[in-house]
């Protein structure tokens, strides 16, 4: 998957957020040059091949410090090339030294209002920052009224691209913990928005990481660490291998005001193998990605070749080692594994994700049991859709004695 070639694009931009520089070197940093690097080199492969702009969506730095703030700033001075706008904002990260100190600093070192409303190639931008960690008072609540207004007197139907650091609450994946609604009241009077948020972490190949409902929703993931909004997984909201996370998005739209946006892996250097397409951002009518998607039949299956089974038993567990599912057009989301006895009782029950989140997702998985008492025991392994269908046919191992 890469840029579509029947898409005529007039504007093009890359969003990142949560990068979350340290004092201290890191592979944030290493990953943040990289997202730059790759932007441009596969924009000047095309036809249209400016990188018109590059938006950070908040918690670029870990705790707003003045060593943090000054490095990325040195990443963006190297790397950035003439004819990219660059738009921050801040939040509750980069506000752990206080609010005002985080502004001061900001203003000083990047040359930027936190608050910012551009007009790129005809196409509106607004940006707010947040306020008291990661909420929006009246004065920030009365800003984007009063700059959505203007956007929408220049042209009634255009895309307008809002960026803020929370989620809006009740829209994409992540949202349920890691969403805001101050502002839920504004927006949703614009259809037309296209908004970009982070702060949760979650993947943006998860295909709940756009939603459209009143208007359309992107989650902007990380070039740190990966977090899942889900609180049923055997090791927590933050699955294993959660710092092999660098994922941004690169849009582009064209003179008809359509959007394309492009979900990138910057760990493989790899288009995920899907675009994201806005033809009327004006006309909820023909929205695509809404909460339709849970009456989806689509449902995980297990291949014929696909095989369970218990390695390494010891007096009271064994391991379960397992084949991925398969579906059509997306991936797996999790599994849940039972572990039957001989009368065909659940005694243990684990769920894990899919790994879904690494482009280069295992083919098998594996989950470990201890603490079961003696006696026989089968593995049953059911597959789950992002829309809650389960796999009609559970994958089952062979029995083994304890």
């Amino acid at each position: 998957m890469a840029f579509d070639k029947n898409f005529k694009p007039i504007l093009r931009f890359t969003v990142v957020s949560d990068i979350h520089y340290r004092d201290e070197d890191s592979v944030e940093r290493v990953r943040m040059k990289q997202a730059i690097e790759t932007s441009y080199a596969l924009s000047e492969k095309e036809e249209y091949s400016r990188l018109d702009a590059l938006y950070v969506v908040g918690d670029f730095a870990t705790n707003g410090t003045e060593e943090q703030m000054l490095a990325f700033k040195s990443t963006l001075d190297g790397n950035l090339k003439d004819g990219t706008k660059v738009v921050l904002s801040l939040a509750s990260h980069e506000f752990f030294a206080g609010e005002e100190v985080a502004l001061e600093r900001f203003g000083r070192i990047f040359s930027q209002a936190p608050d910012s409303h551009e007009v790129i190639n005809g196409y509106h931008f607004i940006s707010v920052t947040c306020t008291n960690g990661c909420h929006f008072d009246d004065a920030k609540r009365e800003w984007v009224s009063a700059e959505l207004k203007k956007a929408v007197a220049d042209d009634p139907i255009k895309p307008i691209f809002f960026f803020q650091h929370p989620h809006i609450m009740g829209t994409v994946y992540g949202s349920a913990n890691w969403g805001e609604d101050e502002l839920t009241d504004i927006l949703m009077n614009y259809p037309q928005i296209i908004d970009f948020s982070g702060h949760s972490h979650a993947p943006i190949n998860d295909p709940r990481s756009i939603h459209q409902r009143h208007f359309t929703c992107l989650g902007t993931g990380t070039l740190s660490y990966f977090e899942l909004d889900e609180f049923d997984k055997v090791y927590g909201t933050c699955p294993p291998g959660k710092e092999k996370a660098a994922q941004m998005l690169i849009v582009e739209a064209d003179a008809e005001n359509r959007v394309r946006i492009y979900p990138y892996d910057l760990i493989t250097s790899n288009f995920f193998p899907f675009t994201w397409k806005i033809d009327e951002a004006w006309n909820p009518d023909s929205y695509l990605y809404t909460d339709k998607r849970y009456k989806s039949d689509l449902a995980p299956y297990f291949g014929e070749d696909a095989k369970a089974e218990i390695v390494d038993v010891k007096s009271d567990g064994f391991t379960v080692v397992f084949d991925q599912a398969k579906i059509d057009e997306e991936y797996i989301n999790d599994y849940n594994i039972y572990i039957v006895d001989k009368e065909g009782h659940i005694v243990r029950n684990s769920t894990i994700w899919s790994e879904f989140y690494f482009y280069d997702m295992p083919e098998k998985l594996s989950v470990s049991f201890v603490d079961l008492a003696s006696g026989e025991y089968t593995a049953k392994i059911y597959a789950n859709s992002f829309w809650k269908n389960r796999c009609e046919k559970p994958l089952v191992s062979q029995p083994v004695v304890l």
